[in-house]
C-alpha cells in the first residue's frame, strides 16, 4: 500500500509526557510549552487531564492551563476525561474534545482502575453520550494494544473488540498504544490490519512508546498500513511506571523529520517544533531525548533551552 499523503499529528506532550514527571511544573510553564506547540503548526494538542490531583498532581489546575493558553485558529485542545466529573470540569474548561482510556488487557484493567474492561466501557457510556449532546468529540484511547505488563502479549482480536466497543459508543478515532513500548513493525502492522476489519482505518491512530528504540520503525509499518493520525510527544516526553528504562513516548521531532522525508504533508515547523521541545527540556533541567533536536542544537551550536 502506498504511504498516506497527508498525516495528523497528535501532540501528547503537554498531558501524557508531563503527567509521568516527578518534580513539580507550573501552569506557566505547562501554558507556555501549548503556546510554543500551537506556533509550530500544529493542528491537534492534548493540553491536559481532568483526574483527580491525588493520583496524577502533574495534572492539577487543567482548568487554569486551558484559561491560560493563546488559542490558535484551528488547534484543537483536547483533555483525558476518566469518568463524568472530569467530562464536566474539561467541558466547563472549554476542551476542544476529550479522550477516554481504555485497555486490551484485562490484568492492566483491573490492576490500575480495579474493574474489568467491560466494566470500564461501560463507565464510558454516560460520558459518551452526554458529550454527544453537548457536541463535544471523543477521542478513545486503547492501551497495551502490543504488550502488557502483567499479560504478556496480547491478542489482536482482543484489541479490535475493544477498540469496536469504544467506536459504537461514539468515539470519533481510536488511538492504539503500545504502552510498554514492546512491539516491532511486522507485529504492529498485523494488529492494526486485524482492528481496521473492526474500525475504518481512517478512524485509527497509533501511539507508540520507544522504550526498545522502535517506535519509529513501527510508525512507518503505521503508514504503509494506511494509518493517518499519529500520536507523539516533543522532546519524547513521559516513560512507563511498567517498563524499567523506558524512555517514553516517541519525539514529536524525530516524527516529523521522518515525515518530511518521506514527503508526507503535515504543516508543521521542525525548527519551531524543536524550539518547543528545548524549552520544557530547560525546564524539567535535562537534554532533550529526540535525536533530532540533539542534532539541531548541534548544527547551529544551540545551547539546550535557547
Amino acid at each position: 500500500m502506498s504511504l498516506p499523503h497527508k498525516i495528523k499529528m497528535v501532540e501528547v506532550g503537554p498531558r501524557d509526557g508531563l503527567q509521568n514527571e516527578k518534580q513539580p511544573i507550573s501552569v506557566a510553564t505547562r501554558v507556555q510549552l501549548i503556546d510554543l506547540l500551537s506556533e509550530s503548526g500544529l493542528q491537534a494538542i492534548e493540553a491536559g487531564s481532568f483526574v483527580s490531583p491525588k493520583w496524577v498532581p502533574q495534572m492539577a489546575a487543567s482548568e487554569d492551563v486551558l484559561a491560560g493558553i493563546r488559542r490558535a485558529p484551528g488547534v484543537n485542545y483536547s483533555a483525558l476525561t476518566p469518568n463524568m466529573v472530569g467530562y464536566e470540569r474539561a467541558r466547563d474548561a472549554r476542551a476542544d474534545e476529550v479522550a477516554v482510556f481504555g485497555a486490551a488487557s484485562e490484568s492492566f484493567t483491573r490492576k490500575n482502575i480495579n474493574c474489568s474492561i467491560e466494566e470500564s466501557l461501560e463507565r464510558f457510556r454516560p460520558l459518551a453520550e452526554q458529550a454527544r449532546v453537548d457536541g463535544i468529540p471523543v477521542r478513545g484511547y486503547v492501551s497495551c494494544v502490543l504488550g502488557c505488563p502483567y499479560e504478556g502479549d496480547i491478542p489482536a482480536e482482543r484489541v479490535a473488540e475493544v477498540s469496536r466497543a469504544l467506536l459504537d459508543m461514539g468515539c470519533y478515532e481510536i488511538s492504539l498504544g503500545d504502552t510498554i513500548g514492546v512491539g516491532t513493525p511486522e507485529k504492529a502492522r498485523y494488529m492494526i490490519e486485524t482492528v481496521a476489519r473492526q474500525v475504518p482505518l481512517e478512524k485509527l491512530a497509533v501511539h507508540f512508546h520507544d522504550t526498545y528504540g522502535q517506535a519509529l520503525a513501527n510508525i512507518y509499518a503505521a503508514l504503509q498500513a494506511g494509518v493517518g493520525v499519529i500520536d507523539s510527544a516533543v522532546a519524547g516526553l513521559g516513560g512507563c511506571p511498567y517498563a524499567r528504562g523506558a524512555s517514553g513516548n516517541v519525539a514529536s521531532e524525530d516524527v516529523l523529520y521522518m515525515l518530511d522525508g518521506l514527503g508526507i504533508h503535515t504543516g508543521i515547523d521542525l525548527g519551531r517544533l524543536a524550539k518547543a521541545g528545548n524549552f520544557i527540556s530547560h525546564a524539567l533541567g535535562r537534554e532533550s531525548n529526540s535525536k533530532v533536536a540533539r542534532a539541531i542544537a548541534g548544527e547551529h551550536g544551540c545551547i539546550e533551552g535557547d
